[in-house]
């Protein structure tokens, strides 16, 4: 039986309120908090120059909050059940926000990283419980349309990050990246508290385990817990402090293998564990978790280096090099909602492919860099990326949630998003790794050119020294800064090859996405709007 035939009717978070006006309320508090997933990003630069810090120290305000995320993620679904949904996510979303502004008054780094942390916990209960909210909300026929509001806010927010953030680091100050999420989450609140209220169902639910006395897995999720967090630091930290060649990677890759190793035994013995893994090893779901991390991991990596490269090889301004991914974020919010309409009429296996396939197009697309292109270049390739990721984030909700119990859903929702966030951590590392590895190789290569009896070089060595000389330089001078110019030309080439191979890896991940796609099971489109079980 499917999640949603089995959580329709009684089951509705309220029944008195607009379920929209609900979706449309939590679809902005989750906007919010996926938002300063990247937010930061483009701003660290500002924030270390504030704080007095290397760029390095400053890092750590993103690795924080992806690992404290990922953390609670496996907790949130036990606590909804055990305390309340809507009390957790009231909870959740006070904290947020509070931690939120006090991340705007921080004084020093140590007490930046530390609300982050915070803000990191509270945010990453919020998602699952919006998406299980919006799950209760509305019947099963509507469902397709409300999980695309829900995918606006995942998949346009952490694209508006860096646009926000930069145009208020440029124009303002780093702080307000955080400070402007008091104002919206105080609005959030006052609308979660007067619309949202606890399906019986879960009330029930509730009483029963209160019966019984379960008790939540300390065990479980420490382990959990550890390897995760520790997964997240060697991903986020790994290209910074050299890989294997540092103490600091080396132990805590060894912590988080023997937390994995002792987790699941753990977990698979366990009557209420806080991860079913069975749910992991299943085919449908565990597919969906599979090309969810490799979703997040593009998503995430082309949000951060397409910025980066702006920045780094053109010369643009924090703002401008946000404003280029904006309008993929316009084209990703229409297509959002045609998606909703088509997971009604076609099976989301083939959505999905079809997605990953246009990613693959325009990863493909970014491989064609070179130093004369303009703007336009990537509104475009962005646009043809905002085409594909609605095609992956509502039908994979469909095809994820297929055949589960309701007592799954929260579950379901949590790991689903913890692929996400943790995909994001994989594909950044996986790009940083690829970038700088491969931009080394290709200045070796090109560097193996810059000799005497190289043709080309000499030619262009003459020429160089030509140019400077007619600028006024002596002869002597000119022949060194011409050498000097040469040997900076060599290291941007570099640059751009080496950018080239990170989205021809981005590109490979998309292809190898498609056929894991393809053997997820139909499911009854007609039974339950395109939530069914086949």
């Amino acid at each position: 039986m499917s999640v949603a035939s089995t959580t329709s009717g009684g089951a509705r978070a309220s029944a008195a309120s607009n379920p929209w006006l609900i979706a449309l309320v939590v679809s902005l508090a989750t906007f919010m908090e996926v938002l300063d997933t990247t937010i930061a990003n483009v701003a660290l630069r500002y924030i270390a120059g504030g704080l007095a810090v290397s760029a390095d120290q400053a890092s750590w305000v993103v690795t924080t909050y992806l690992v404290s995320n990922a953390i609670i993620l496996v907790a949130s679904s036990f606590i909804a059940k055990r305390y309340g949904r809507r009390r957790f996510y009231l909870l959740c979303l006070a904290t947020f926000t509070v931690a939120s502004i006090c991340c705007g008054l921080a004084w020093n780094l140590e007490s930046l990283l530390i609300f982050r942390m915070i803000q990191g916990f509270a945010g990453g209960g919020m998602v699952p419980i919006s998406q299980s909210i919006l799950a209760d909300s509305f019947p099963p026929n509507k469902r397709s349309q409300a999980f695309a509001l829900f995918g606006v806010a995942v998949v346009v927010a952490p694209v508006v990050g860096p646009t926000l953030g930069g145009y208020l680091s440029d124009n303002f100050s780093w702080h307000w990246c955080f400070l402007i999420n008091g104002p919206v989450g105080v609005f959030a609140f006052m609308l979660v508290y007067m619309l949202v209220q606890e399906p019986d169902s879960l009330r029930k639910e509730r009483a029963e385990m209160q019966r019984k006395g379960v008790r939540f897995d300390i065990v479980g999720f420490l382990l959990v817990a550890t390897f995760l967090g520790a997964l997240e630091l060697v991903l986020d930290r790994g290209q910074t402090e050299d890989w294997f060649g540092s103490n600091f990677i080396v132990v805590t890759s060894a912590i988080s293998a023997f937390a994995l190793a002792i987790s699941i035994p753990w977990l698979m013995t366990k009557s209420n564990p806080v991860i079913d893994v069975r749910l992991i090893a299943s085919r449908q779901f565990g597919s969906c978790f599979i090309v969810m991390l490799a979703t997040g991991a593009i998503l995430i990596a082309t949000t951060q280096f397409i910025p980066q490269v702006l920045q780094e090889n053109y010369g643009y301004t924090a703002t401008w090099a946000g404003l280029a991914l904006s309008p993929g974020g316009l084209v990703t919010m229409m297509m959002m909602f045609i998606t909703g309409s088509l997971s009604a009429r076609f099976q989301p296996k083939y959505l999905i492919a079809i997605g990953m396939a246009i990613i693959a197009v325009a990863m493909w697309d970014m491989t064609r860099l070179n130093a004369d292109l303009n703007f336009g270049f990537f509104v475009w390739s962005r646009f043809y990326l905002g085409l594909g990721l609605p095609l992956i984030f509502i039908p994979i909700t469909a095809a994820s949630y297929d055949g589960l119990r309701p007592d799954q859903t929260d579950q379901a929702s949590a790991l689903i998003n913890a692929a996400r966030n943790t995909g994001g951590s994989i594909g950044v590392s996986i790009a940083s790794n690829v970038l700088a590895h491969r931009e080394q190789w290709h200045q070796s290569r090109l560097v193996e050119h810059i000799v005497p009896s190289d043709p080309g070089y000499s030619a262009a060595l003459q020429q160089a020294t030509q140019a400077f000389i007619d600028r006024g330089s002596s002869a002597g001078d000119a022949q060194t800064r011409a050498m000097a110019w040469i040997g900076n030309q060599v290291q941007t080439q570099a640059s751009y090859l080496a950018y080239i191979d990170v989205f021809h890896v981005l590109m490979v991940i998309s292809l190898l996405m498609v056929p894991l796609a393809l053997i997820l099971r139909k499911i009854d489109l007609k039974a339950d709007g395109g939530h069914g079980a086949a």
